[in-house]
């Protein structure tokens, strides 16, 4: 990296739409020009703050193409570089550093780098990109000072900052405004082994850290609340939620054979029973259990006649029974002895009981309303339809309980009946949130709502193009790890203004520890070397310095409740 003061390079030509061009200094090696990389330009009135999205090599003539210098001629070839020779690079304007209004300097920007870096944040104003600086202004790699003003630091008091990682060529921490990401429904994206899940602990460590909002973590493979293998040669393990925060975290186990051996201590049994089931849960798992459309019409006619116990009503029926049941309401008989025979394989899932005396998601609830945190484990559970089918039943109850929440406080509108966010962390979300079925579920409905009623999604997978195109659009804030499918790469940017050119910057990451982070919990998109997971973060997440702010600075009183519920 060269000193943040040395010039790189002149614009030389560009526009507004496909950012800008840039003719590097003949001192200047293209090799040291990584996409990914921020540089800065020196406008007249603004700083521009740049993304590298391309590398080019460009020659002063045809002719040095068609004869070009012996490769051990080195004296020509220093001769033709920087004139006969060049490299250029493309650069996306982020954001703009402005003087501000009460800044006697308004008109003139500081003459030199320096300068303009001792001025004090009071004084610089961010804004969008809606113009482009003048030919041959010079671009310089961004400083610390650059990424300090655009990103902010850990430990400002003022608003809840979480370092999730580093740019690729400086030791500068890169940090989330985690007060604006839990204000949307997220994702975590990457094929399989790029460390979707090492990212969604880090991101998970910093919302309880700093008490951004509460958790529900439905743990499809047992990877959050325990140990859990790290990726790598040698085997080992990294410490889970749990032991990272004994006090605040709460582990529910549908499986707790499996939980005992894995030595999970404490781990709370959950069961569920037929009479929670509904027809909407059904329809989710409808693929998973070979369901047609008749089958559910007539689920309906049973459950309109049986009320919730018309599962186990149904299970318990014999042929004559449901012939009988078919000319009495006029239901099919080969559609409802088809459904009787289906959903007699929920009865190989371990936490499915016909009766619950115990209410285990109005135990949840307690939970996340004391401030705790919860992990649902699935142990041997995990196979799609067991994993689609318990996290729909669990996740309808307590949305549903926290729409009255909202209109409680919406009534009343005293802070003290505000509930506290939820974040709900699900994975293989495209199989929840697929077009098809996207309109009929609880995943869709909260993904549109934004935070209506305080609950937003955090949803993890390696297949971004199987989620509704309408979801995506919605997701605020986008953290995406290696991905080499065209429509998935599509995926990612639908609804981003400016997404082409990030395309090739996302297509060039490397497949372990980096990722391109994008959307509300960002001012611009930047490229990160993701924060390592380790001992050190461990001991960095139960140290760091932490003011807590007020209520009263955070959160909207009286008079804004409305606009903070978005009605």
């Amino acid at each position: 990296m060269t000193h943040p003061n040395i010039p790189l390079g002149s614009v030389i030509q560009g526009s507004l739409s496909q950012g800008l061009e840039i003719r590097l200094h003949p001192d200047i090696s293209v090799e040291d020009m990584r996409v990914g990389k921020f540089l800065v330009v020196q406008g007249t009135r603004s700083r521009f703050f740049c993304l590298l999205t391309d590398v080019t090599l460009g020659t002063a003539s045809a002719r040095i193409l068609a004869n070009p210098p012996d490769p051990s001629d080195d004296f020509m070839r220093e001769i033709l570089a920087g004139n006969g020779t060049f490299g250029t690079i493309n650069i996306s304007p982020m954001l703009m550093f402005t003087p501000t209004e009460g800044n006697p300097q308004k008109e003139k920007l500081p003459s030199t780098l320096a300068s303009f870096q001792a001025q004090s944040s009071a004084e610089i104003e961010l804004l969008p990109v809606k113009t482009i600086p003048s030919h041959f202004s010079q671009v310089y790699d961004a400083s610390e000072a650059d990424f300090r003003a655009v990103f902010g630091w850990e430990d400002d008091p003022t608003r809840r900052n979480f370092a999730i990682g580093q740019p690729l060529d400086m030791e500068v921490p890169i940090c989330l405004n985690l007060d604006r990401f839990i204000e949307r429904s997220n994702g975590v994206f990457g094929k399989s082994g790029t460390g979707k899940s090492f990212l969604t602990r880090l991101l998970i460590s910093g919302i309880i850290r700093k008490q951004a909002a509460v958790n529900l973590m439905f743990d499809m493979h047992s990877e959050y609340g325990w140990e859990a293998v790290s990726e790598g040669k040698q085997f080992s393990t990294v410490k889970g939620l749990r032991q990272l925060f004994p006090g605040q975290v709460e582990i529910y186990t549908l499986d707790p054979e499996s939980t005992k051996r894995r030595g999970v201590r404490d781990a709370q049994e959950l069961y569920l029973s037929y009479d929670q089931i509904e027809i909407e849960d059904l329809r989710l798992v409808g693929h998973e259990l070979n369901l047609s459309e008749a089958s559910l019409d007539n689920a309906n006619i049973l459950a309109a006649e049986f009320g919730k116990s018309w599962i186990t009503q149904l299970l318990n029926m014999s042929n004559e029974e449901i012939q009988l049941f078919c000319e009495e309401k006029q239901g099919h008989k080969g559609s409802i002895m088809a459904l009787q025979r289906k959903l007699m394989r929920l009865d190989n899932l371990k936490y499915m009981r016909s009766v619950c005396p115990h209410n285990y998601i109005d135990q949840i609830l307690q939970s996340l309303d004391a401030g705790n945190h919860v992990v649902v484990e699935f142990g041997s559970q995990s196979n799609m339809l067991s994993y689609m089918l318990a996290t729909n039943m669990i996740t309808r109850r307590i949305h549903k309980s926290y729409v009255k929440k909202a209109d409680e406080f919406l009534r009343t509108k005293n802070p003290q009946d505000r509930p506290q966010p939820l974040v709900i962390m699900i994975e293989e979300a495209h199989r929840f949130l697929d077009s098809s079925i996207v309109h009929q579920t609880i995943f869709g409905t909260i993904a549109r709502e934004m935070r209506k009623y305080f609950v937003t999604l955090l949803i993890v997978d390696q297949r971004p193009s199987g989620i509704d195109n309408e979801v995506m659009s919605q997701v605020g804030t986008r953290i995406t790890c290696l991905l080499n499918d065209d429509k998935d790469i599509d995926a990612i940017f639908t609804g981003v203004s400016g997404g082409q050119s990030l395309r090739s910057v996302l297509a060039k990451l490397d497949s372990k520890q980096q990722a391109l982070v994008l959307g509300h919990a960002v001012p611009m998109p930047v490229v990160v070397r993701t924060r390592p997971y380790d001992s050190t973060f461990y001991k960095e997440i139960g140290t760091t310095p932490w003011k807590e702010i007020p209520d009263e600075e955070v959160f909207a009183v009286a008079e804004t409740a409305k606009a903070d519920l978005g009605f």
